[in-house]
């Protein structure tokens, strides 16, 4: 019996990524896109450092689409000033991934993680109960 190759073994992960895209519920989407943030960004971190200059380039270009994508998917109508506020940092955070690119700046990288840990602590905090009432999501941040 032989092993797995490389191109079986990313295929199943990616899968794997679909279907649990697929099954997960709004508030899990939400999660999921800040760990893919973070991630995207302690990988940007490790490039700048080893001056992979191209590659970091594309993952900062990934970590700012995962952002644009939460601040889309941000409810203006009915999320009240938590979603303009939401909207607001969201667009910082933008703004910095780009001065972090340009200047090829950890310390900027830093900055905006501990911006979106401390989002992703109050997301992950929200009650189960709450996050299952009417199987809808909190206004500030549907999907």
């Amino acid at each position: 019996m032989g092993y797995p190759s490389m191109n079986n073994i990313s295929h199943y992960n990616q899968v794997n990524r679909e279907s649990g895209i697929a099954d997960a519920s709004p508030h899990r989407l939400v999660q999921m896109l800040l760990e893919g943030a973070l991630k995207k960004i302690a990988i940007v971190k490790g490039l700048i450092q080893r001056h992979d200059i191209a590659r970091k380039g594309e993952m900062i270009g990934q970590a700012i689409s995962i952002v644009e994508g939460l601040r889309s998917s941000l409810n203006q109508h009915d999320g009240g000033e938590i979603a303009v506020k939401l909207n607001h940092l969201y667009e910082y955070i933008e703004q910095r991934l780009i001065q972090a690119n340009i200047k090829n700046d950890t310390a900027i990288l830093d900055e905006v993680a501990g911006l979106l840990k401390e989002v992703k602590t109050g997301w992950d905090g929200i009650p189960q109960t709450l996050r299952q009432a009417n199987n809808a999501e909190p206004a500030a941040a549907s999907v």
